[in-house]
């Protein structure tokens, strides 16, 4: 008998001498059919955006077509990322918890512990390599930001590139971000130069929207019976925004009251929707201690700004709000797509965001992202030089921590913090056959671990054991479905952990503790923290802290967070700076690393040059804290 690897296991023909007299079986041999009436499956999922920031929960960024997917389908309250893009991706990829799939925080910040590594372990099968055994066509467009950094060179191993993690297709960008207008694009599994420039009406998203219709109608053309699994990954709406001018100028005025302004006024509409519930209060717009997070998060209140420093801050909104809508757009397109081709009523779209709000602009704002990754200072009067440029080829821009908090209403803080406002993240679930309830809000609580449970369930599909030879870990997550009919079902989730660069948290059935302990804040001294409670059933915002009222929960949950961080690869925390001494021992350990002697890589063939893999990377502008 022989299976599909090789061996002859599961042959059920016969063999004679003769072939005459012999009997085949193409079973043994063939790809596995779906099983009949499977869905596609379209996750899309965008970076760095705060629950607040969207018309669909509430804000004041316009999204058509997450609107017209949430009319259809579901918007979920209470759903929940790692606070940071590449550990929040490796969840969408395996179903396993972050640090258990090597990504305790991006591919550049890897360090030499499993929980760290960057590399996604074998006993973590990607859903692509359980969706393509199962007979879906695989497909990603956009952001792959889960390449291990040692990997990402024009003569590196690819296999753990896309194609070798069990995707047919793969077109997009390396790394945590890119230029819209100039993206290093790699295709499949060699870099290429971008097909046309912007003079010629090139923006990435755009160009990922085309791609995507293309790869779909592959498939179509060639197997329309097939169904398929794409994950669409746009560069929205992490910094640089970038974004047509006629997009940026449907905003204009609409952030002229300022970003505390915003969290009055959205607040009381996300309550009216039901995102949040009734009574839920604003938290602090400096919410830590001195002390206890880095200076870079802090944000100016709006009151103390100059004119022209409000006049800056509120261009930098409009340029974000319109790369959003403008991405939403080319969205869009593909959905028009499906819907025209008779695709749309048997898909599963999963149209989400991979963390909070960024507050990677620091206080001022900048026109260049790279100065925070590399602890350098903006400057107001640069950055005001720059205004009319913003969203253009010729800036680099990002909005400033004011925005970060503002989208990010009304919790604490923002992107890499385990308060709710790094972890608590927009979703809207659409699948028309599939799914009976329109228009609807859910409010359990769930992990992007719980998507690629999610899916399987909804395909039909059980997660084998087994994956090309090599024992699986279990899934971290539970499958959503329960919640799609009845909006009343209890949470079948109990426990998610937290933890993004040395800030820690765990949920326990309606209750929170998080640390009060900055991620990258170089504070160390784990031991000592002061952790905090909040009755997360009651108080949705985080807004009290009932830590002194409840000693013994929060002992009860400090011991529970260390027996899921033994369990899932946490430990060593870190917390070091990215400035300092700090630097000085991250740059002293890459020089352990296996390729720390490449200080520069060779151009690739066809005059490409593949991204510098050095230790000068890690604080390079897409370098150590750009996820």
């Amino acid at each position: 008998m022989a299976g599909r690897d090789g061996d002859v296991q599961n042959f059920a023909g016969t063999i004679n001498l003769d072939v005459r007299d012999s009997v085949p079986d193409w079973s043994a041999f063939t790809a596995k059919p779906a099983p009949p009436g499977a869905p596609n499956v379209l996750v899309i999922l965008y970076d760095d955006t705060g629950i607040a920031s969207w018309s669909t929960y509430g804000g004041r960024v316009s999204m058509p077509t997450l609107d017209r997917l949430a009319a259809s389908g579901l918007t979920y309250g209470q759903w929940h990322t790692t606070a940071l893009c590449s550990p929040t991706r490796s969840c969408f990829l395996t179903g396993r918890n972050h640090h258990l799939n090597g990504f305790a925080s991006i591919s550049e910040a890897a360090t030499g512990f499993p929980g760290y590594s960057s590399h996604i372990p074998p006993q973590n099968a990607t859903i692509a390599t359980v969706l393509r055994d199962a007979g879906w066509s695989t497909l990603w467009v956009g952001k792959n930001h889960n390449i291990p950094v040692d990997a990402w060179g024009a003569g590196s191993s690819r296999k753990e590139w896309p194609l070798a993690q069990g995707y047919d297709r793969f077109y997009g960008f390396i790394g945590g971000e890119c230029n819209q207008w100039f993206p290093s694009l790699a295709e499949d599994n060699h870099y290429i130069d971008q097909p046309y420039l912007p003079e010629e009406g090139y923006h990435l998203s755009k160009d990922l929207a085309d791609k995507a219709i293309a790869f779909i109608r592959d498939v179509n053309q060639t197997d329309p019976e097939k169904p398929w699994y794409m994950w669409y990954c746009p560069g929205a709406n992490h910094a640089p925004h970038h974004a047509p001018q006629d997009y940026i100028a449907k905003y204009k005025g609409m952030f002229d009251d300022g970003y505390e302004a915003y969290r009055e006024w959205v607040l009381p509409r996300m309550i009216e929707r039901g995102i949040v519930p009734e009574g839920t209060e604003l938290t602090p717009l400096n919410p830590m201690p001195p002390g206890t997070f880095v200076e870079a998060d802090a944000v100016r209140p709006w009151d103390s700004l100059s004119g022209d420093e409000k006049r800056l801050f509120a261009r930098m909104a409009e340029v974000f709000a319109g790369f959003s809508e403008y991405t939403d757009a080319q969205i869009g397109r593909v959905i028009d797509f499906l819907e025209e081709s008779g695709q749309l009523d048997n898909t599963l779209v999963i149209y989400a965001a991979d963390n909070g709000a960024s507050g990677e602009g620091s206080p001022q704002g900048s026109v260049n992202e790279g100065k925070f990754f590399n602890g350098y200072p903006d400057d107001i009067e640069e950055n005001l030089a720059m205004i009319d440029e913003l969203g253009s080829p010729n800036t680099y821009n990002h909005y400033p921590t004011g925005w970060a908090v503002a989208f990010s209403t009304p919790f604490r803080m923002f992107k890499r913090y385990t308060y709710q406002g790094g972890v608590c993240d927009p979703l809207v679930i659409s699948w028309p056959r599939g799914i009976r309830a329109r228009g609807e809000v859910r409010s359990q609580y769930h992990h992007a671990v719980d998507i690629v449970p999610t899916i399987l369930d909804c395909c039909g599909v059980e997660m084998s054991g087994v994956v090309n030879g090599v024992e699986q870990h279990p899934l971290s997550g539970v499958s959503m479905r329960y919640s799609f009919d009845d909006a009343a079902a209890p949470t079948t989730k109990e426990t998610q952990y937290y933890e993004m660069l040395g800030q820690r948290g765990i949920w326990h059935r309606g209750w929170k503790a998080v640390t009060e302990h900055g991620p990258i804040s170089g504070m160390s001294n784990f031991e000592k923290d002061r952790w905090q409670l909040f009755h997360t059933d009651e108080d949705r915002s985080e807004a009290h802290d009932v830590a002194d009222r409840y000693p013994d929960k929060v002992a009860e949950l400090k011991e529970l967070w260390m027996r899921e961080a033994k369990a899932n690869n946490v430990l060593p925390l870190n917390d070091m700076m990215i400035t300092g001494k700090d630097l000085q021992a991250f740059l002293a350990d890459l020089l352990t690393f296996p390729w720390a002697g490449f200080h520069a890589a060779r151009p690739g063939s066809g005059g490409q040059r593949p991204p510098r893999v050095s230790s000068a990377m890690a604080m390079s502008a897409s370098g150590l804290w750009n996820p």
